[in-house]
């Protein structure tokens, strides 16, 4: 009886922990619309071209296909000495991954130098921020 009673207090202290660990690990879910960091800075990994230089990397939750969707804002800042256009490409820890141009049309010129251009990448089925994710910011030829 002893032996029964060891046993299931140990598994009941197992069991607590686990419940710590997992809550601990999925922490408080963002607000919509509420700016926050994408993840922890030593969490993302960054390949920025040397023309460029990253003004804004963040998220935010905002309705988008009729639910709460996270958004990725990102800002490039030229400087570089002549006008410029990037490729941002962004990748999940889920395996998902978003990304374009900036400027997204030359209609209106290229990003000249010393400007900044910003552009909000949606992430499609996803409510919160990712563990990881890697950025990268690359020109494209003129």
């Amino acid at each position: 009886m002893k032996r029964f009673q060891h046993l299931v207090s140990i598994l009941g202290i197992i069991a607590v922990l686990a419940c710590l660990v997992f809550a601990g690990c999925a922490g408080p879910k963002p607000k919509p619309g509420e700016v926050f960091p994408c993840a922890a800075d030593s969490k993302i990994e960054k390949e920025i071209a040397p023309e460029a230089e990253l003004a804004d990397f963040s998220c935010v939750l905002k309705k988008w296909s009729g639910s709460d969707t996270l958004h990725f804002n990102v800002a490039v800042k030229n400087i570089s000495d002549t006008p410029q256009r990037y490729r941002v490409n962004i990748f999940l820890d889920n395996g998902k991954a978003v990304g374009g141009l900036i400027p997204r049309k030359t209609k209106e010129g290229l990003v000249e130098p010393g400007e900044t251009a910003a552009f909000v990448y949606p992430v499609k089925d996803m409510d919160g921020g990712p563990k990881s994710v890697m950025v990268m910011v690359k020109t494209m030829s003129q």
